[in-house]
């Protein structure tokens, strides 16, 4: 196990009616004035926003609103937050959706107060020394952005979809998370959740460091639960129960715990993130078809992970062929992703032809000539993986 600095200072409300305490929960944590941050129109069709308005209303609070973050978020949006934030004096950016509306707040709390460019964090240029507090009202269990200091986001004029993460400085600080706000989700994109938070914890599991029993076991519990409570919401959407234990296991998924002392892959991540900028697909869907592409590769390559992946969690028989048994869970991760109404294919993902080569330059542009840790990926070997997945 190697040395780790594990720091996660959120507080988390869960539970039923819990986005009735969000302006208390503001006050307690020294907010003035808020800029909710929201996507869409379901968090209007379902009278969550208005609870959350009222909420802070009756605390005494008042506040500004950027609206329509879209999936993928790009840099306009953070642009205009950041602009709008300034000239309302915000403290406090409260994010009420899922990981791109978590994704866009943070990268506006980071901006703010910074007198350069946002995006000079996203590629390295700068760090992030200081930020405006973010918090969030959780209606999406998929990113973990509720309970991570990471944030995503596409810059459009060049379509780099790149990450940042500033753990000391953009973790929520308080994050509001009620089941029953997910009741209403496409089965589509429950499922897409359901992957993300899967890769999030493969990303971690797949590592060469060695005396990491811990976290191996960590990541396989978490890894069972969710399959076993994926197949319970496939069956009955309102059951709270199962919805509770995928909204929790979404945020364990990717605040640190299953990753304490290795180091991590994030390949198949960095994968997917030029599929979506590129095609604008839904990334869970995109990381159901590149991870068992990657997966595939592994088993030839490096399949001892893999192996005891398919024999921990997916229930594939021991044998000593160890690629016999990569592949295999493989073919279970597939058919699972199947059940819940995934694409495992580019064609499946309705991206016919893709254009591979540019997928390979895009991505070494943006992560350099070797990507990923748990075998060191060439442009040749990310080509194959690409490939794979046709």
């Amino acid at each position: 196990m190697e040395n780790f600095v594990f720091y996660s200072p959120t507080e988390f409300v869960f539970g039923r009616d819990t986005e009735r305490q969000v302006g208390a929960l503001a006050v307690k944590h020294g907010a003035s004035r808020v800029m909710i941050v929201y996507g869409g129109g379901s968090a209007v069709r379902s009278g969550l926003l208005d609870r959350v308005r009222l909420t802070l209303r009756e605390a005494g609070l008042t506040f500004c609103e950027l609206g329509g973050v879209q999936p993928n978020p790009t840099d306009a949006k953070v642009y205009e937050g950041i602009g709008l934030c300034r000239r309302e004096g915000a403290d406090l950016l409260l994010a009420v959706g899922g990981g791109s509306v978590i994704d866009t707040a943070k990268a506006i709390a980071a901006g703010v107060p910074y007198e350069g460019d946002f995006w000079d964090f996203y590629i390295g240029r700068a760090q992030v020394t200081r930020a405006l507090k973010v918090a969030v009202v959780l209606t999406i269990p998929a990113a973990g952005s509720e309970g991570s200091g990471n944030t995503v986001i596409t810059k459009s004029a060049t379509l780099q979809k790149m990450s940042l993460r500033a753990p000391m400085y953009l973790r929520p600080v308080f994050s509001v998370m009620n089941p029953e706000l997910t009741y209403t989700l496409p089965a589509f994109q429950t499922a897409c959740g359901v992957c993300d938070m899967m890769i999030h914890i493969f990303e971690r599991y797949f590592t060469n460091t060695t005396d990491v029993e811990v976290s191996d076991r960590m990541c396989e519990g978490v890894l069972t639960a969710i399959l076993k409570e994926a197949y319970r919401v496939r069956q009955n959407p309102q059951d709270y129960g199962a919805r509770a234990n995928l909204m929790w296991a979404g945020m364990v998924a990717h605040n640190g715990t299953c990753g304490v002392g290795c180091e991590e892959d994030w390949a198949s991540h960095f994968m997917e993130h030029e599929v979506s900028a590129l095609y604008g697909v839904a990334h869970g869907a995109g990381l159901a078809v590149v991870v068992p592409a990657w997966m595939t590769f592994m088993a030839e390559r490096h399949p001892e992970k893999v192996a005891q992946l398919g024999e921990r969690v997916f229930g594939v028989p021991v044998q000593d062929d160890l690629q016999e048994m990569a592949l295999g869970c493989v073919s279970r991760l597939k058919h699972f992703f199947r059940y819940m109404g995934l694409p495992v294919s580019f064609k499946e993902l309705g991206v016919e032809s893709p254009d591979i080569p540019l997928l390979v330059r895009k991505l070494h542009e943006n992560k350099g000539p070797l990507v990923g840790n748990y075998v060191r990926l060439t442009p040749k070997d990310t080509e194959e993986i690409y490939r794979l997945a046709l």
